[in-house]
Formats: C-alpha cells, sequence, structure tokens
C-alpha cells in the first residue's frame, strides 16, 4: 500500500484492503457524512415509522425501522438491553368482574375467577450491576398465565413515554445509556447525551416532568403505581368495542425517596428495593396493587376530550375519566432461583387473549416485533416459551417444530394445517378463537405522525400545575441537578427553552441554579390541573410492611419497646431494635448496629427511655437523616435528650416526644407513619 504524503488529503475509505484489516491502518466503519441502512442506502428520516396514512398501523415492509430496531435487540447478550436490573415474585390476579360489559377476556370477566402471575420490577437504563435506587423510569411487566392462554401487560410506573413512535427508542436509550467512550455514567440520565437528545425531542417533555418529579425515585415496588402505559382495545362478548387505559394502584399508597435517601441507599445497600420485596413477602406483609381501567369509547377518530388515544406521550386526566376497579394483584411467593425465574421470564405485548386488542399507537406497534425478537438473542431461539416460568397455563398445540433448545417431544406426523394424516388435528375454533375486530385501514404510505401529536407542552404545564409546593421543589431540583451534570453550556440553554414553554416559575428556578439566564416562553394558559398526579396524601393510609428503628441500651425501657412493638404489628408493621452491640437486650434481640444502620431502612425512628445517653456519631446521624427526610420520630422518657443532643426540636411536626411510653404517642406515630413523611418540616435542618 503506498504511503500518504503530508499534503495530500485521504481518501474517504469504501472498506478494509488486506492491510487494514490487518490492522496496518485504522478502519472504522462510521464514514459518510449522510445517514444510512447498513448497506449504505441513504435515509430522509429516522423519527417516524412507515405507516398506512399518519394514524397507521405500522408497515412490515419498513425495512429501515425493522433494522434499525433488530440491531438495537441485538446489542447485548446475554443481559437485556434495557430492564436489566430487575426481581420479581409471584402471586395471583383475583378479578372482581367489573369489566364483564367491556371485555370477553374471561380472567377479568368473571367474578372472583383468579389467575396466576409473575410480576417483574425493574430499571431501565442500568445494567444488571447497578443500583436499585437511581433516578430512572420503573418497569411493572405482569405476567398472566390465563385459561385462555398468557397475557402480558408490560408498563411502567409512569403512565407517558418519552417518544411517540418505536423507531426512535433505540435513539433514547442510546442517548440515555452510558456515554461510548468512557462507559460513565452508569443507570444515570444525569449527563449530555441524554439532554442533548431531549432537548431536540420535544416531544418528551411530559415524560420528563414524570421522571424528575418524586415517581423517579420510588419508596419501595410495594408503593409504586403502575400503568400500561397505551391505549388497548376491550372487546366485549357481543362484539362491542371500548378503548381502555390499564392502571395499577397500590393498596399502600404512592410514596417515594427523597434525593438524599436515593443517594445513600446507592452506596449503603444498593439492593434496596428488591430487599425490600422480598422482605416484604416473607415477613407475610403481601403487596397488594388493584387493576384499574379508564373506558373510554371507541370513536373513528380515537380521540377523547381533544386528547389523542393513540399518542403514548399523553394521560387522560383521572377527573375526566375516572379509573374503575376491576381486580385485585397480591405477591405472595417469592421466587425459588432468580436466574431460573426472574432472569429467564420473557415478557412480549404481542401475548394477548380474546377480549384485549392492541391499537395503533406507533410505540406498542414497534413493541409488537420488538419484543419477540429481543427474546431470540436472550433465551438462545424461538422456544423460550418452553421455559418453565414461561410455560402457558392453558393447552398449547402450536404446530411449531425444531429450532434451538427444543425440549417437547412432539408426536404425529403432520406439522400442518389442513391435514388428513393426524386427523385433521389441531383443528382451529371458530368461536373461541382470537380474531381481531375488522377494522378500515387505508392511507398513503408516508413517514410522519398525525397533527394531534404536535401538542408536546400542554400536558406537562398540566403536571406541574398538579403538584404540590413540596414536589414542585423536588421536580426543580431534579432538572437543576440532572442539568448542572451536563457540560456542554449549549445543552443545558436549550433544555431551559423547552422548560419556558412548560412554566415561568420552573425555568426561573432551574435557571438560577444552573446561572443561566431564564428564557421567556409561552405556557399553556389553560393546561388546568389534576390533583390525582400529586402523590402527597392528607390522610393515614396502611402502614402494612413499614419499618420503625429504635434505639436502645442495655437498660433501655423494654416493656416499652414491647408494646410498640405489639402495636406496629397489629398493624402489620415491624420494630427492629439498634444498639451499639449486637446479640441481645433481655428477651430483645438486636438486629441492627451502629456500624450497619442507615435511615434509609427505616419508615420512623424510635429512642427508648434509657438511650438518652448515647454518644456515639452514628446515633446521631441516624436521627438527622431522619429528620431532614422528614420522617416520624418518636422518643419517650430520657430518649428525648438524643434528639437533643442531634438538634432535633420536640415540638417539630411528626417529632413525639413524652415523658414515658404511652398508648397515645404509639397511636400518633402510627398515624403520622401512614401520612408517609411529615412535610410540614419540608425543608428539614437537623
Amino acid at each position: 500500500m503506498a504511503k500518504q504524503k503530508p499534503d495530500q488529503a485521504a481518501p474517504e475509505p469504501v472498506g478494509p484492503s488486506g492491510a487494514e484489516a490487518a490492522g496496518t491502518t485504522e478502519w472504522r466503519s462510521q464514514t459518510g457524512g449522510y445517514l444510512t441502512t447498513a448497506q449504505g442506502t441513504r435515509l430522509p428520516d429516522t423519527d417516524h415509522s412507515l405507516k398506512a396514512g399518519p394514524r397507521g398501523p405500522l408497515l412490515m415492509e419498513d425495512f429501515h425501522f425493522r433494522e434499525k430496531i433488530t440491531h438495537f435487540d441485538h446489542e447485548r447478550i446475554p443481559e437485556r438491553v434495557v430492564h436489566a436490573r430487575g426481581t420479581g415474585a409471584h402471586g395471583v390476579f383475583r378479578s372482581y368482574g367489573t369489566a364483564a360489559t367491556a371485555t370477553r377476556a374471561g380472567f377479568l370477566a368473571q367474578k372472583d375467577k383468579e389467575t396466576p402471575v409473575f410480576v417483574r420490577f425493574s430499571t431501565v437504563l442500568g445494567s444488571r450491576g447497578s443500583a436499585d435506587t437511581v433516578r430512572d423510569v420503573r418497569g411493572f411487566a405482569v405476567k398472566f398465565y390465563t385459561d385462555e392462554g398468557t397475557f402480558d401487560l408490560v408498563g411502567n410506573n409512569m403512565p407517558v413515554f418519552f417518544i411517540q413512535d418505536g423507531i426512535k427508542f433505540p435513539d433514547v436509550i442510546h442517548a440515555g445509556k452510558p456515554h461510548p467512550d468512557r462507559e460513565i455514567p452508569q443507570a444515570q440520565s444525569a449527563h449530555d447525551t441524554f439532554w442533548d437528545f431531549v432537548s431536540l425531542h420535544t416531544e418528551t417533555t411530559h415524560m420528563l416532568m414524570w421522571a424528575m418529579s418524586d415517581r423517579g425515585i420510588p419508596r419501595s415496588y410495594r408503593t409504586m403505581e403502575g400503568f400500561g402505559v397505551h391505549t388497548f382495545r376491550l372487546v366485549a362478548p357481543n362484539g362491542d368495542t371500548t378503548l381502555a387505559k390499564f392502571h395499577w394502584k397500590p393498596v399502600a399508597g404512592i410514596h417515594s425517596l427523597v434525593w438524599e435517601e436515593a443517594q445513600i441507599a446507592a452506596g449503603a445497600d444498593p439492593d434496596f428495593h428488591r430487599r425490600d420485596l422480598a422482605d416484604a413477602i416473607e415477613n407475610g406483609a403481601f403487596p397488594e396493587w388493584e387493576l384499574g381501567v379508564q373506558l373510554l369509547p371507541d370513536t373513528e377518530d380515537q380521540l377523547f376530550e381533544g386528547i389523542d388515544l393513540l399518542d403514548p406521550t399523553k394521560i387522560v386526566p383521572e377527573e375526566l375519566a375516572p379509573v374503575q376497579p376491576i381486580g385485585r394483584l397480591t405477591l405472595d411467593r417469592n421466587p425459588t432461583n432468580f436466574f431460573a425465574e426472574t432472569e429467564q421470564i420473557a415478557f412480549h405485548v404481542g401475548h394477548l387473549v380474546p377480549g384485549i386488542e392492541i391499537t395503533d399507537d406507533p410505540l406498542i406497534q414497534a413493541r409488537m416485533f420488538s419484543y419477540l425478537d429481543t427474546q431470540l438473542s436472550r433465551l438462545g431461539g424461538p422456544n423460550f416459551g418452553q421455559l418453565p416460568i414461561n410455560r402457558p397455563h392453558a393447552p398449547v398445540n402450536d404446530l411449531l417444530r425444531d429450532g434451538m433448545h427444543q425440549t417437547a417431544v412432539h408426536t404425529g406426523v403432520a406439522p400442518y394445517l389442513p391435514n388428513s394424516l393426524d386427523g385433521g388435528e389441531p383443528a382451529v375454533d371458530h368461536e373461541n378463537g382470537y380474531v381481531n375486530v375488522p377494522r378500515m385501514v387505508e392511507g398513503a404510505k408516508v413517514r410522519e405522525n398525525p397533527v394531534s401529536f404536535d401538542d408536546h407542552y400542554t400536558q406537562a404545564t398540566l403536571f406541574w400545575n398538579s403538584m404540590t409546593p413540596v414536589e414542585r421543589a423536588h421536580l426543580a431540583d431534579a432538572f437543576t441537578f440532572e442539568l448542572g451534570k451536563c457540560y456542554e453550556q449549549a445543552v443545558k440553554e436549550r433544555m431551559l427553552t423547552r422548560l419556558a414553554e412548560v412554566d415561568a416559575e420552573l425555568c426561573a428556578t432551574v435557571a438560577a441554579g444552573l446561572g443561566l439566564p431564564a428564557p421567556s416562553g409561552s405556557p399553556a394558559a389553560d393546561a388546568g390541573a389534576s390533583p390525582a398526579l400529586s402523590q402527597l396524601v392528607t390522610e393515614p393510609g396502611p402502614i402494612l410492611g413499614r419499618l420503625v428503628g429504635v434505639i436502645a441500651t442495655d437498660d433501655a425501657d423494654l416493656t416499652g419497646i414491647a408494646k410498640l412493638r405489639k402495636e406496629l404489628e397489629k398493624e402489620g408493621a415491624l420494630l427492629k431494635v439498634i444498639a451499639s452491640h449486637g446479640g441481645t437486650i433481655g428477651e430483645e434481640i438486636v438486629e441492627r448496629t451502629f456500624l450497619t444502620v442507615r435511615s434509609i431502612e427505616f419508615d420512623a425512628v424510635a429512642v427508648a427511655d434509657g438511650a438518652g445517653s448515647v454518644s456515639d456519631p452514628r446515633a446521631l446521624l441516624l436521627l438527622q437523616e431522619a429528620y431532614r427526610h422528614c420522617k416520624a420520630i418518636v422518643a419517650w422518657g430520657d430518649g428525648g435528650d438524643l434528639l437533643t443532643a442531634a438538634g432535633i426540636a420536640a415540638d417539630a411536626p411528626g417529632v413525639l416526644v413524652d415523658d414515658k411510653a404511652s398508648a397515645a404517642q404509639r397511636k400518633a406515630l402510627i398515624e403520622a407513619m401512614g401520612l408517609h413523611r411529615a412535610w410540614d418540616r419540608f425543608p428539614a435542618q437537623a
């Protein structure tokens, strides 16, 4: 190969020569100035799938979409590309029967019908080794093993998503994942590529409000709401159709961590959420959710109150369409083996049963291809459905044969239909089989969205308007923190122009935190508010599965501790004794020492009489953190002296101090825990 003269421009490579292939010259595959397919065909658009008309559905012939999604689905082996960090549990779903008029799906329509389930919760961005409590979207995927086949409701803890068209999914995930040059930061969106992408795609604005809110750092999976995200079509026994959005409402209430707690947990206990779920089930505090639906008319335009029901970046406020409860999910059994069950479970939005259909939402249409394709890489071939955790609980006769990891021993000689050699079996079921409701599909082949997808800010403003002052402060802090981690000034400035279109106060607060001028915008004046979007409660809720830590010493009031334990256990909560040493104090087992404890583990902290003289700075830190995080704090007898040493005022909201242990104090503690936090002392300073 001739040596290049210094004053000559190097020609654009057209492929590796023998010398280049041998490593003599560096070879880079990404050389052209235009976006192309992997085969070099230039592309005019990579933001819209090819559809039959602007409203879809997607077309199988879209070779660019299929190549882009297929490559993305096979990027990593064997870890999930997204939702790699997760945990799961077995349970049962019991139907109320209230959905019988809307859908023929038996597991929803039959009153008191019980269906086995497996649920997997997960983060999105991080690898399997990342921390549970990072700020992120959480997956909420439920596999129903119904009599009519498997149904997978594969959703998130937020009702909307970043993008409107699934062809952009590889892009938003690539942007959120660690930078490809340094492979950092792990499991975080607080970096330039993410904010560069979302600031350039204004359709992400509504989802950003959810992700930067307290929803992005849930207290536990047990106190996390879930959503099907998309609009589904329910088909009644008489063939009538209704559009529906699925909601999971946690019986324990919707609660989140505060940011400092999330950071502490990531270091002190990176398995915080999975440990909490497993411990709750093991202790009999079974997590529960009510499944509800918003039922919406299946009109020709598929709009409701001006909201496009096919747009996955939009919600239907509950004030416009109440969530109607249709059943209850209870998780009551931990997996026997994490790999065999939680790791190998395979979800797919195309796992449907009669009575439930997808719509032409371009994001779920893309997911119909992507999920199935992903399992081929992760689980080694097309027979992943034969793994025990994935096996249907309904009879299977699919005429599918062979392939990698085939474990079934098929009989018969005619794996085709019609046939005469196997007696014409299996038969097709014209009466009870899955038949899509006939719908007219027409339109030119285009890469575009309908005009009704164009409003990217109004619902983001609605979300902001719906937050309480505490939640607004958290949201503004989250934007400020995340953008403050970016290096590129242009990215910060561009994102501020997006926030200016949401709310002037939000934009000004974030801009001040970044030390930048706040641009002006034109937020929607008529966005309204939806009180149902706020997580803060005004009435005490259940405390099932909550945990109270009690600081004690060898001469502590054990009688008062025992009475507190008894009252908590009546409510399904637990108590753990904290001391300077392990072993026992009287009959009480010391389960945490000052060396092994951090405040994040507890929903409330108590100081027993006799522990007022504790001088260990770690005990003071425990109390100060609990105070900053607005948790209930209780002390009796000389336990109040330890609060004073920690700089905590006895008359502060949520601080309960008494001369001796009393029934009134225990009742007040349970009520305070039911409110989750004493927000009246926010922002708390110890």
